[in-house]
């Protein structure tokens, strides 16, 4: 690794910072959430986890949507003729 680093260094700080940002968001998510898992079977455990990484993504949107002020516009109201042929 200490080769990889010294002749390829732009390669290799492009993968560390890879690592770096992965490590911050288990990092966050632990704190936010607990760094526990209460389920006891394997199935039950990793949808535990998922739903901590979707709770951290929604609560970073969520975030970043009121520091940045955005206006946030999930879907866009239709007329009732254009619903109507846009479902048949």
């Amino acid at each position: 690794m200490w080769a990889f680093y010294q002749f390829k260094r732009e390669e290799f700080m492009s993968h560390y910072h890879k690592r770096s940002n992965v490590e911050s968001t288990f990092s966050m998510i632990k704190r936010k959430f607990g760094a526990s898992v209460r389920s006891k079977k394997p199935v039950a455990q990793t949808n535990e986890i998922l739903c901590k990484i979707l709770c951290h993504n929604l609560s970073v949107l969520v975030h970043s949507i009121y520091e940045l002020g955005i206006e946030p516009i999930f879907w866009e109201k239709q007329a009732p003729a254009q619903q109507i042929n846009s479902i048949g």
